[in-house]
């Protein structure tokens, strides 16, 4: 590339450069960046857009809470719960820090819209930005294990034919295992009384 010459057609030295704008006003941009949305919510391939929580097919629904979801699996399987209960990873439970244990909620995320109905048996989690802890399979039914935190919306089931997931909630959807409450039956019955032992006093020699 030769140099930029002066004025008079000399190379002596280079010419400033012009203050004015390289686009004159109400001309088209030469080039423009596309604007990106980095949106905590939403990542991946082929994830729809967040919505409110609400499907319109599944009735009135009021939202409880909305916040980050995750999930908790092998590394606790088996282990006591804050219920008594063992964890199952296998089971459609979760851990709210607040609700009552045996809540039925109905867990809907934002990303993709699946529902998955759970049981609350545990407490947490205690990060922040999260309001539920799901099992491994009740993560697996909403598309969340593998992707991190997702964005959900919880509402609490605790009326007769509200839905879930476009299905009607079952009395026994989402109920405590039967080992959990064979266990809470034996604690309710009645332990017989000891029978008392009299010792007769010993005799001095």
């Amino acid at each position: 590339m030769p140099p930029a010459t002066d004025a008079e057609g000399g190379t002596g030295k280079l010419l400033p450069l012009p203050r004015a704008i390289a686009v004159p006003p109400g001309a088209a941009p030469r080039s423009s960046v596309p604007s990106v949305r980095y949106d905590l919510a939403v990542s991946g391939m082929g994830e729809q857009t967040p919505d409110d929580g609400v499907p319109g097919d599944d009735g009135p629904r009021e939202i409880f809470e909305r916040g980050g979801a995750s999930w908790y699996g092998i590394q606790f399987h088996q282990r006591r719960t804050a219920s008594g209960e063992r964890f199952d990873m296998t089971a459609l439970t979760a851990a709210h820090k607040t609700l009552p244990f045996n809540t039925r909620v109905c867990v809907r995320s934002l990303v993709n819209g699946s529902e998955v109905l759970v049981r609350i048996n545990d407490r947490g989690p205690y990060a922040a930005g999260r309001v539920i802890d799901l099992s491994r399979a009740a993560a697996d039914r909403i598309g969340l294990t593998g992707l991190g935190i997702k964005q959900v919306a919880l509402s609490i089931v605790d009326r007769e034919g509200m839905r879930c997931g476009g299905l009607p909630v079952e009395a026994g959807d989402a109920s405590a295992p039967v080992a959990a409450a064979a266990v809470q039956q034996r604690a309710k019955s009645p332990v017989p009384a000891r029978r008392k032992v009299i010792v007769p006093p010993r005799r001095r020699q």
